[in-house]
């Protein structure tokens, strides 16, 4: 298990119309699952975090708590918040329940900015390419 302090860096957006807490929340998922997070590396504290990004602690804590919860992070009392080994703590029907519900979301958007199927498609096309995704989810074989 790995435990130095992950020199990765959050980018807050305030005024975004997303939350905060969840903008930390969905960078953290994405550098987990795209190896810019290892597991057992240490999370910055609470504390540092919430210095750093200029936010309230307890948006921080709010955050943790919800990646914690979805088995992204562990809380080791006294020493702080470590990533995860990766596991799949959803159903692969639940995936595909917050999958669609994400595809929809995403659609809906980009039809009501104007956008004809195939521009969304290179938009995603691009932005997969972007991320160079290759390992499978944990505990899924192909």
């Amino acid at each position: 298990m790995v435990n130095q302090v992950a020199s990765f860096h959050l980018n807050i957006t305030t005024g975004s119309g997303t939350p905060i807490y969840r903008q930390i929340v969905e960078q953290v998922r994405l550098a987990v699952a795209t190896g810019d997070l290892l597991p057992g590396q240490a999370m910055p504290s609470v504390r540092s975090e919430s210095d750093r990004l200029l936010v309230n602690v307890n948006t921080v804590v709010k955050a943790y708590a919800e990646l914690v919860r979805d088995g992204v992070l562990e809380s080791h009392h006294g020493k702080g918040f470590f990533v995860a080994e990766k596991r799949q703590v959803y159903s692969k029907a639940e995936r595909m329940r917050r999958l669609q519900l994400a595809v929809e979301s995403f659609v809906h958007e980009a039809v009501f900015l104007d956008f004809n199927p195939d521009q969304i498609r290179k938009a995603v096309n691009e932005k997969l390419a972007a991320l160079d995704l290759e390992p499978q989810p944990a505990g899924e074989k192909s």
